[in-house]
């Protein structure tokens, strides 16, 4: 049995990927930050089977300690700070998270597995917002990165040291450059799930509107469980290599909310939908679309929700939501 050790268990990736690893029969640990973590009740319900960790990415002793316990031979690190728009606000947090906390997991399983450097492999989730203001269209794993956001920048720094660590030690790390991925676990402050919680409350009579920000920016959106399906395959292959996972193609805010509330019957949506420019970003990254070209020929994968399905399913999930929060 393969053994996992997966940072950020507690996020939506987390949650598709401790799945998919235990179908495939890997007794799965997961890292979880603070002993009273309110998400550990949400792991021990949804996710039985993961056994949970302590430890935190800024304190690289409590990561050489999962380590001691979980011996995996796979190490996911997930764990950041991912919210763009909070990276403004905490700079200097999302910095250390989701920067110099990749340093730390790199160098924990460096020491952890000594001369035997092979026996972890290692993924790093490294983000389409590391290119930013975008040089190249689609954006392949040569495009260069020109980060726009606190949290763009601090994925590049976690990028270039997973690839300094795997030419300098010889390391199996591997980077996933994931363009927008998304699904009913989402966290209500994103765009996407704003949005599909939005229109299942309007569509229930629960509020009148929504508020956003840019309606023109473009994303290429994908689902979330395709998605750790490409990491998952990242780290089965013989070397070690950087990856785009994308659907190839480019979607604008609009368009989600087309889909959205047509899904509700709901086709002029425009009365119900307000901007406010505290929701713009001070820097923009107005177009992402990504290159999957190589993860499809070296690590066979192909994305198998298309975005209007992925907008129907993340509202229908809230639509079930509320639907069993009235029952």
């Amino acid at each position: 049995m393969k053994r996992a050790l997966i940072t950020g268990v507690t996020g939506q990736d987390g949650y598709y990927l401790s799945k998919l690893l235990h179908d495939k029969g890997y007794e799965v640990y997961g890292l979880v930050r603070g002993q009273n973590n309110p998400k550990i009740e949400f792991l021990e319900r949804e996710l039985p089977f993961v056994t949970i960790l302590t430890g935190d990415l800024l304190d690289i002793s409590s990561i050489l300690r999962a380590l001691d316990v979980a011996r995996p031979d796979e190490f996911y690190n997930l764990g950041a700070i991912s919210f763009v728009a909070y990276s403004w606000e905490n700079a200097m947090l999302t910095s250390d998270v989701t920067g110099k906390g990749v340093l730390n997991a790199l160098e924990a399983v460096r020491l952890y597995a000594g001369d035997d450097i092979g026996k972890v492999r290692f993924y790093q989730a490294s983000s389409s917002e590391m290119f930013g203001k975008v040089q190249h269209v689609p954006q392949s794993e040569s495009t260069l990165l020109w980060p726009r956001s606190p949290y763009g920048v601090a994925k590049v720094f976690g990028h270039y040291m997973t690839i300094n660590y795997r030419e300098s030690y010889g390391m199996h790390a591997s980077s996933g450059i994931l363009f927008n991925h998304e699904s009913p676990m989402r966290g209500p402050e994103f765009v996407t799930r704003k949005i599909s919680m939005a229109v299942a409350n309007i569509a229930r009579g629960r509020q009148e509107t929504i508020t956003l920000g840019n309606l023109d920016a473009k994303r290429d959106w994908g689902f979330a469980g395709d998605y750790v399906d490409a990491m998952w395959r990242m780290l089965q292959q013989d070397e070690a290599d950087d990856y785009v996972v994308s659907t190839n193609e480019t979607h604008s805010v609009e368009e989600f909310l087309d889909v959205a509330f047509g899904h509700v019957g709901i086709d002029d949506w425009r009365p119900k939908v307000l901007q406010d420019p505290r929701f713009m970003r001070p820097a923009e990254v107005d177009l992402l679309i990504g290159d999957a070209s190589k993860a499809h020929e070296k690590l066979g994968w192909k994305p198998t929700v298309s975005f209007p399905e992925l907008v129907r399913m993340m509202v229908d999930a809230d639509l079930a939501r509320i639907d069993a929060e009235s029952a």
